[in-house]
């Protein structure tokens, strides 16, 4: 096959990859007003086999949103509202003793809700530091363990979280380790004049529909394999790279800023985020490769929540935001 057939090939399944994400959008839009920043930001962890963290005041239609999602793939759903009193086997499963057989009663499994294909983890942050840390096995290698043997969750495996900003009283704060497991931090904000009437006037006419499955499972496995083999240009890369080390303040490649009000910057995970969204958002752009803007077009989302600030940070009023900003303003493309 010449170049010319291999440029060809390639940008078909770009548009290939591009009208079935249109498709899914589509769905979505049945039951979520606007929120376009928002769907996109979801699709790339989806399409990334990688999780979520949603940040939003209540009623802007977070759990709906991820429903829908679940729906519009055709996906296996499970929703764990998190409470100070929920234990970890409330979440991965327990062991009780069952019937057996010939040979007397048996410790029997039974799966708990992390056992989906995309788990809604409400309010995460209301459960003691235990419970969160339940879901950082299952999170980071797709399998739990319970009584000492290992059960395997199916793929494709998403955990979107829901984190209310205002409400501070009786909720505790994710531990670090659990917060980089989080490939971006969505920030879900007020809808516009326009779009809350749509809401008002669709959620007043009778209950909401979920859309109808747009992908199956096995179609959607193709596109997260597209997504990875994107061939990823070495400047990419390196810029991905260098940004994630400009926030290190022990660093030597590190900004005054990083330096003055950085405690912890972001680790490697945060550069092989930056890039595994950036080829994400090349295709659903219609691209065949990614660029240095679509690494800072994704930047907020994926290092804000890694860069822990320091407290000369927290007398002066910089939050982290204002730290990402400062990074692509310094940090030459």
């Amino acid at each position: 096959m010449s170049d010319a057939e291999k440029s060809t090939r390639a940008q078909q399944r770009v548009e290939e990859f591009a009208d079935r994400v249109r498709t899914i959008r589509e769905s979505l839009h049945q039951v979520v007003v606007g929120q376009d920043e928002t769907i996109d930001e979801l699709l790339v962890c989806a399409l990334t086999g990688s999780h979520a963290l949603l940040v939003g005041v209540p009623g802007l239609a977070k759990t709906l949103m991820v429903k829908a999602l679940a729906s519009a793939f055709d996906w296996k759903f499970a929703r764990i509202q998190f409470t100070p009193d929920l234990m970890p086997s409330d979440i991965t499963g327990y062991e009780l003793l069952g019937r057996g057989d010939e040979q007397g009663p048996q410790m029997v499994f039974r799966e708990g809700p992390v056992f989906a294909n995309l788990v809604l983890a409400d309010e995460i942050n209301r459960a003691a530091p235990k419970t969160q840390s339940a879901l950082l096995e299952a999170m980071a290698e797709r399998h739990v363990t319970v009584g000492g043997k290992t059960y395997h969750l199916q793929e494709p495996f998403l955990v979107v979280a829901t984190q209310n900003p205002i409400e501070q009283e009786g909720t505790y704060p994710l531990p670090e380790a659990q917060l980089d497991r989080f490939m971006m931090e969505i920030r879900v904000g007020y809808p516009t004049p326009e779009e809350e009437q749509e809401v008002v006037m669709r959620t007043t006419a009778g209950p909401t529909k979920l859309p109808t499955a747009a992908l199956d499972r096995e179609t959607f496995l193709q596109l997260c394999a597209l997504v990875f083999a994107v061939p990823l240009p070495p400047h990419v890369a390196a810029y991905a790279v260098q940004l994630c080390g400009a926030s290190r303040p022990e660093d030597k490649r590190a900004t005054a800023m990083a330096k003055d009000y950085v405690a912890w910057g972001a680790g490697p995970r945060g550069s092989q985020n930056l890039v595994l969204a950036a080829k994400a958002r090349a295709l659903l752009t219609g691209r065949t490769a990614p660029t240095v803007e679509d690494v800072r077009a994704v930047a907020h989302p994926i290092l804000r929540h890694r860069l822990i600030v320091n407290h000369r940070a927290v007398g002066d009023s910089i939050t982290s935001e204002q730290i990402v900003d400062h990074l692509l303003q310094e940090v030459a493309a």
